[in-house]
């Protein structure tokens, strides 16, 4: 009768499968989507992570070229001030040019008197004509000494002529050539301001596609977060109604298994009085030697009460039933309840909170062991979709390989991972604690510190600002 009635309720509760079975695989289904949208989720986070650290990298630069054109700017205005010195001594020197000019045109003046004197007085032979006039030796040497003394004269204001010509070039030359290399100067550094100008007025422009890219890449995270949350709440759905589902066609299954099962005894207790009521009518009929049917007595009612008091099981055998009590309770499954060995409620609440408390402070340890395990993995780098610690993880992908050296079974994806475990809250959070973020996971190491596998660029990291970002939830899986 068990078998049949085993047998009924695995049929019923089959039956009740193939009902909730195209909700179940809708069910999988969406399952699946929303891992490939926590993946495109996670995969928006990377890339926004990526621009970011992009466009803080080309915002050094424009603050080093910004710097360099404030270090070139300044160059200009001291050049200009240099230029403005410069000028000063530039007409400075035009005036000693001036001057120099009309001490050579007057000195190439008195030259040419010089000479047109000597030439109208003969030359060379005017000066021994006048020394052959003289009336004594003395007139003749103080001539000769005069004549000297104007020959040194005409040595010198040549020499002077000379010097005086050359100073006039030397200080043309330098005039032109100071002037030249000012305004070459010039050129030069406003030629560096402008080619500064542009590469900040590049680099700025580049920064604005950037931040173009992180808004669009933010709009698409925007838009996975809420189909996430639409299949979430979609699959909620699906399960509340497979198991309400499954509930009622298990209560069904039972419910008939008990009717049946009702039936098959009543029909079975039937049987069996039938069958002792026909047997007590056979042992109580006796014959007489001819075969003649005997009246009972007395004495054969008494015995047959003894007999009668003697209980048989379905087999005819004797049920031994001594120790038998109107007391046993039964539970719907026709075992005995022990009450003797029954735990009561407040001893069942008692032995949990016990259990609760060891697992507590065991976890603290076993947080530490995390942490020590995952910080030997800083400096590895990050791989989307991978789940190496040594080759290449994603921010899921290394939390999942973390605690699972741990025996901690982690789903794939970080949104999944949002619901493992027990919620804390930040403010209790615990080494080995997971903190979970929009499409992003990491591992707490106390004080405020995280270690993840960030993005492309840091590989596994450690950050000191656990609240970099939005924290979602605080997961306890050891």
């Amino acid at each position: 009768m068990k078998k049949r009635i085993v047998c009924l309720t695995l049929a019923l509760l089959m039956s009740a499968t193939q009902v909730v079975s195209v909700s179940a695989s809708r069910e999988d289904e969406l399952r699946e989507e929303q891992a490939i949208t926590s993946q495109q989720l996670d995969a928006t986070y990377s890339r926004m992570d990526e621009l970011a650290y992009a466009k803080s990298q080309l915002e050094n630069e424009i603050s080093e070229l910004d710097s360099n054109l404030v270090s070139v700017m300044v160059s200009i205005d001291t050049l200009k001030g240099d230029i403005d010195n410069k000028e000063v001594d530039i007409i400075k020197t035009k005036q000693d040019l001036a001057k120099a000019q009309k001490a050579r045109d007057k000195q190439y003046e008195s030259m040419k008197l010089r000479i047109q004197a000597l030439y109208e007085q003969g030359g060379d032979a005017a000066w021994f004509q006048m020394m052959l006039n003289s009336e004594d030796l003395s007139e003749l040497l103080t001539r000769a000494e005069n004549t000297q003394q104007m020959y040194e004269q005409d040595r010198k204001n040549l020499d002077k002529y000379v010097n005086t010509i050359n100073e006039v070039n030397n200080l043309k030359t330098q005039y032109e050539s100071d002037k030249a290399e000012l305004e070459e100067m010039k050129a030069s550094y406003e030629q560096q301001s402008y080619d500064l100008q542009c590469q900040i007025d590049q680099k700025k422009s580049e920064s604005a596609d950037y931040e173009n890219e992180i808004a669009y890449a933010q709009q698409q995270a925007t838009e996975y977060a809420n189909l996430l949350a639409e299949q979430t709440a979609e699959i909620q759905r699906l399960e509340a109604e497979r198991i309400a589902a499954e509930e009622e066609a298990r209560r069904q299954a039972e419910e008939e298994a008990a009717r049946q099962a009702a039936e098959e005894e009543a029909a079975a207790k039937a049987a069996e009085q039938e069958q002792d009521s026909e047997s007590e009518d056979e042992e109580n009929i006796e014959y007489d030697e001819d075969g003649n049917e005997i009246e009972n007595t007395d004495d054969a009612d008494d015995e047959s009460e003894s007999d009668d008091g003697v209980e048989y099981d379905e087999n005819g055998d004797p049920v031994d039933n001594a120790g038998a009590s109107d007391d046993v309770e039964y539970d719907e499954y026709g075992n005995v309840i022990d009450s003797d060995n029954t735990v009561s409620p407040d001893d069942y609440e008692s032995e949990q909170s016990s259990d609760s408390d060891s697992s507590s402070s065991s976890g603290s340890g076993s947080g530490s062991s995390v942490v020590d395990f995952a910080t030997q993995f800083v400096g590895n780098p990050y791989v989307w979709g991978g789940t190496s610690l040594t080759g290449g993880a994603d921010c899921s992908g290394f939390t999942q390989s973390v605690y699972a050296n741990f025996g901690v079974s982690l789903p794939r994806t970080s949104y999944e991972q949002q619901n493992a475990g027990t919620e804390v809250s930040y403010a209790d959070a615990q080494p080995g604690d997971l903190i979970c973020y929009g499409g992003h996971v990491a591992i707490y190491m106390g004080n405020g510190r995280i270690v993840h596998a960030s993005n492309s660029v840091d590989g596994i990291k450690i950050s000191d600002n656990a609240a970099y970002r939005t924290i979602v939830s605080v997961r306890r899986l050891v």
